[in-house]
């Protein structure tokens, strides 16, 4: 067993000697991944897969090393390193050296093998990506995870369609069906549903399986003819359903041993036209099991329980088998070593259960078995021998075989037998078995002499009318066109035969012999009567298919009549393509694999087989630019059904309007030289190639006299020319000249332009530096305008408070005189019983109180006075308080409102400056004259005031003063009728020895000097003393409220005076009006 190491290497061989095909259990070569180091490791590969060849595979590993193994070279490259693990690959795109690969972080990848560079990067699965599913032509591509698959473009890399589903329900694995535009979609719920990949409406869905066969699906597998559909999951039962009729057709029991399926994998075989037989079936003991699902018999299997295998992948030719290991290595099977004669196994000992109803069959008859009758295998077996039997021809085989003998050792009817079982040859041996239906010579000699002839004239240019993008086949079809013309004149003018010859250019770009005589044969047998109405499409062909059309379709016929839509619109274009245009290549090629091997009649069989499949689009159109658009673009037709059509209509159609009836039988090429070919009007082609070697001549003499033409005209350019060169000299001396005038002058518009806007930004920068200090001026201002008015408010607060003040006061006065008067009264009310009582006892003692209350009384109204007087000296002085704070508040005020205006004028003058010059010297003298006026008049009021205050402060001092003197003499006169009193009653002491009176008296003076707004409580007061104290109190009283009076009226004064002031300063200069101002950055 061959293995290889990868280790650190980019790139290597493979192995050093490929094993054989029959080498021991089929392994070709086992591949690791070590690393070495402190911790030596082995890298696990993860996932594998084949490019469409089956050449080269692609293998990722854990760390996100993507390699490729080219197994024809023997190489392998690292191509790539993610540093993720993968999850899934796709290496079978439209662009061969691209491969997609999922990641572990959720995300799909597209890079160049060749490059090694990343292509696009998309992006939207929330989980792990599963599986990717690469449509046919390799321009779309679906990825799956669990809860959703999208649809991607893969030229443009961008999403198309998004499939969301329950979470409850998930998805198991959504794909393209191959070979067609359909796409299937299996839930974790066994529901599978077939969506159209154009529209994605859904086409079907498959029903429920039968009762007692349900099992939860977890793998599918599907045929390369996308016929048959293979599930399994948790069991040893394999479901196989035909998706043609949408039913259960046959369940599979495995062998005990298999409890679940992991992998489900169908191996392609180059011979069974797609539909695979062999399929694969990897189970939970990593052992993977290849079944015939027909026979169910049991053929071969790989891996072993201490070698499982984790995963598998098939090459696409059917050629290999590449698993990764349980172990993270990576084997590479050789499936020849399975499928050798040697190693088939015995006929199958049991018998088919056939499916002869409609109905749905039970779940009995539709189980069969694995049965494990076969041998070991080429390596287990001890011993065994293979018998083998040779089959001898017979030696005399009759006249049929021989005629049907073709070169290579091949029989015709063998062909058509093959050709019958799988529907086309193999693509390996094509070009053999065409070669040998169409028996070409290979006229080596012939070809060479046509082709040293050279291009055909009518060829030369026919890359201007066909621009085909490779040179190569450009030349191989310029070559063969051109050897077709030297050949018979008439394909020099036939204007389809480049259309005709293409698709075999294609095939055979790279043999040009084979290539002319698969044509040349094409042309003389399958286009037999074309070039008879040259240059007109062959009419008389035509007349043959529409007669099998109206044969066999007849309302289609009328259709087309009905639409006016003739023979040459719906048979001619399918006819000078040879259909290419129509097909795909793998269709075309089947459909030649079909023609070759029949009678040229069949090709015109074809055609009509193609339109009456094509009768249900056919029949919708209405139009005649819709049909030529049908039968020149590419159709959503089964090519199948078109080939068993054709034989149909071979079968069916009459003698008399078959074509067999009017074309010849196949004619090969004769050997050495090329036969004749002179089918078509002689004269026609004659006189075209006539005029057209007239018209070459012509052409060569007018470009005779046209080159001689040139030459003189050359000779006068060329004289012209230095002329032109001169003046042209002189002509730039003299603008460079003036170029460099212009330069100085543009040089000193620059340097002004420079300075006007160094100017400009000056201006602008002074402007923006007098708006700064204008905003901050006027910022203060305001300022300084609501401290003025917080200082006026709380101004007016105090007054308002002294006078709720002085209020509250004056009614606790009064409250004080009326309890007063009420003691006085209870006095004299108890007085006047104590005079009652002792009324004669005591009256020169009443005399003695007389007199002393009379002092009493003088000294209280002393005191009294005094008292109104201090009083009176206090709410002067607050008055002048007042009216000295309101005299600076206005001035502070009048100070203000003239920055304001004076500010407000300046910026009004500022904003106009640039304006009108003239206009601003005027403002500027107005605004000087008004300012004059407005200070002369403050002036003036501020005198006035002032002149006002000066006169109060002088009646102010004179009332003081006056206050002052009758407060001195009233002192003086109590002081002397206090003295008075006290030396009567000392006289009086000293006659009557009352010295206890005397003690009183001088208590009471005493008292009263000390305390003078407290009235003594002294007993013994007559009625007759109110009489003295009343007037003094209402005197009191009369004195405080006119203060007050007199104060409010001084406040309403001030309050009248500010208003005056304002509303003259206002008339004389009213508020500027200023410019909204925008703040640019």
């Amino acid at each position: 067993m061959e293995r290889c190491d990868l280790g650190g290497r980019r790139s290597g061989p493979v192995w050093a000697r490929r094993a054989a095909a029959a080498a021991p259990r089929g392994l070709i070569v086992n591949i690791i991944h070590s690393v070495q180091g402190y911790h030596s490791k082995t890298i696990r590969f993860l996932n594998v897969a084949f490019d469409s060849s089956g050449d080269s595979l692609l293998a990722g590993d854990r760390q996100g090393n993507i390699y490729v193994f080219d197994l024809n070279g023997n190489r392998f490259n690292l191509v790539q390193r993610t540093m993720q693990a993968c999850t899934a690959l796709a290496f079978n795109l439209r662009r061969k050296t691209e491969f997609l690969v999922a990641l572990a972080d959720y995300s799909v990848k597209c890079f160049d093998t060749e490059t090694k560079e990343l292509v696009s990067w998309m992006r939207g699965h929330d989980s792990s990506v599963s599986s990717i599913s690469v449509h046919g032509s390799g321009r779309y591509a679906i990825t799956t995870s669990t809860d959703t698959a999208q649809l991607w473009d893969l030229d443009t890399f961008q999403r198309i369609r998004k499939l969301n589903v329950r979470q409850s329900v998930g998805i198991q694995k959504v794909f393209f069906l191959p070979l067609s535009n359909t796409i299937l979609s299996c839930f974790k719920d066994n529901s599978v549903f077939a969506w159209e990949f154009d529209t994605l409406h859904c086409k079907y869905r498959l029903p429920t399986p039968i009762e007692g066969s349900v099992l939860l699906y977890k793998v599918f597998a599907v045929t390369r003819d996308g016929r048959t559909f293979v599930a399994g999951g948790k069991s040893n039962h394999l479901h196989l359903w035909c998706l043609e009729s949408k039913r259960l057709i046959r369940i599979i029991q495995m062998p005990e041993k298999v409890r679940a399926v992991r992998h489900l994998e169908f191996l392609p075989d180059s011979f069974d036209g797609g539909s695979n037989k062999v399929l694969g079936v990897l189970s939970q003991d990593n052992i993977m099991r290849f079944i015939n699902i027909e026979t169910c018999k049991l053929l071969f299997d790989i891996g072993s329980p201490e070698e499982g295998i984790s995963t598998a992948v098939i090459s696409p030719n059917g050629r290999y088998i590449a698993s990764v290991m349980e172990n993270g290595s990576l084997n590479l099977y050789s499936v020849q070593a399975f499928t050798q004669e040697g190693n088939k196994p015995p006929p199958s000992m049991f018998k088919v259960v056939q499916d002869g109803s409609k109905c749905i069959l039970e779940t009995n008859k539709l189980i069969m078995k694995v049965t494990p009758g076969r041998s070991e295998g080429p390596w287990k077996s001890k011993g065994s021998k293979i018998q083998t039997r040779l089959l001898k021809l017979q030696a005399n085989t009759s006249l049929e075989n021989k005629e049907n003998e073709l070169p290579g050792g091949l029989n015709k009817k063998r062909l058509q037998a093959l050709l019958k079982g799988f529907g086309e040859y193999p693509a390996k041996y094509r070009m053999f078995v065409w070669r040998s239906l169409l028996q070409l010579p290979e006229n080596h000699l012939a070809f060479s002499s046509l082709i040293d002839k050279g291009i055909h004239s009518a060829f030369v240019n026919i890359q201007n009318k066909y621009p085909i993008k490779s040179r190569k086949l450009l030349r191989v079809l310029q070559r063969t066109l051109s050897a077709l013309a030297h050949w018979a004149a008439i394909f020099a003018e036939t204007p389809y035969m480049p259309l005709l010859a293409f698709p075999f250019v294609k095939l055979f770009q790279n043999n040009p012999l084979i290539c002319f005589e698969v044509v040349a044969t094409v042309v003389v047998n399958f286009c037999q009567h074309w070039f008879e109405y040259f240059p007109n499409p062959p009419v008389n062909v035509l007349s043959m298919m529409e007669n099998v059309l109206a044969h066999h379709d007849k309302e289609l016929l009328q259709h087309l009549i009905k639409c006016n839509v003739t023979s040459q619109v719906y048979a001619w274009p399918l006819l000078e393509t040879l259909l290419s245009e129509v097909l795909t290549r793998e269709e075309w090629l089947k459909v030649f694999d079909n023609i070759f091997s029949n009678h040229p009649s069949y090709f015109l069989m074809i055609i009509v087989a193609y339109i009456i499949c094509s009768r249900a689009p056919l029949l919708q159109c209405n139009q005649a630019v819709d049909f030529e658009y049908f039968f020149h673009h590419r159709n959503n037709l089964d090519i199948t059904a078109v080939i068993k059509e054709a034989y149909r209509l071979m079968e069916a159609t009459p003698p008399d309007i078959h074509p067999q009836r009017m074309l010849e039988d196949f004619i090969p090429l004769t050997k050495g030289q090329y036969p004749v070919f002179n089918k078509y009007p002689t004269f026609i082609v004659d006189y075209q190639a006539q005029e057209r070697e007239r018209i070459r001549q012509d052409e060569i003499q007018y470009l005779r006299e046209r080159q001689l033409a040139h030459e003189s005209e050359a000779k006068a350019q060329e004289q012209k020319a230095e002329d032109e060169a001169w003046y042209r000299k002189q002509k730039l001396l003299q603008e460079a000249e003036e170029q460099r005038r212009k330069m100085l002058l543009e040089e000193e518009e620059r340097l002004a332009e420079q300075r006007q806007r160094l100017a400009a930004m000056k201006r602008e920068l002074k402007v923006k530096e007098l708006q700064l200090l204008d905003a901050s001026r006027r910022r203060f201002l305001s300022y300084q305008q609501d401290q003025l008015q917080m200082e006026l408010k709380r101004l007016d607060d105090e007054i308002a408070r002294k006078a709720s003040m002085r209020e509250q006061e004056t009614a606790a006065a009064v409250q004080d005189v009326e309890v007063r008067r009420m003691e006085l009264e209870t006095q004299r009310q108890l007085f006047e019983e104590h005079l009652i009582k002792d009324q004669e006892a005591v009256t020169k003692e009443m005399k003695e109180k007389v007199d002393a209350h009379q002092r009493k009384v003088d000294l209280e109204d002393h005191h009294v006075q005094r008292l109104m007087e201090i009083d009176r000296e206090e709410n002067q002085k607050a008055q002048i308080v007042a009216a000295e704070g309101a005299a600076k508040a206005e001035h502070k005020r009048r100070d203000t409102e003239w920055r304001l205006q004076v500010l407000r004028r300046l910026r009004r003058d500022d904003q106009n400056r640039e304006q009108r010059y003239e206009e601003i010297v005027k403002l500027l003298h107005d605004n000087t004259v008004k300012e004059a006026e407005l200070l002369k008049a403050m002036r003036e009021t501020e005198e006035k005031k002032w002149e006002d205050v000066i006169q109060k402060e002088a009646q102010l001092e004179e009332e003081q003063k006056a206050a002052a003197a009758a407060d001195e003499h009233r002192k003086q006169f109590l002081d002397d009728k206090i003295n008075d009193a006290l030396e009567l009653a000392e006289k009086l002491q000293r006659e009557d020895g009352c010295s206890e009176r005397l003690c009183d008296l001088k208590a009471a003076r005493t008292e009263r000097g000390v305390e003078l707004q407290h009235v003594p409580r002294s007993g013994n007061i007559c009625l007759n003393d109110t009489s003295a104290l009343v007037p003094s109190l209402h005197m009191s009283l009369d004195s405080r409220r006119e203060l007050a009076r007199q104060e409010r009226e001084l406040m309403a004064e001030v309050r009248r005076l500010r208003q005056r002031l304002t509303s003259q300063a206002k008339t004389r200069h009213p508020p500027a009006h200023f410019s909204a101002t925008a703040w640019t950055p």
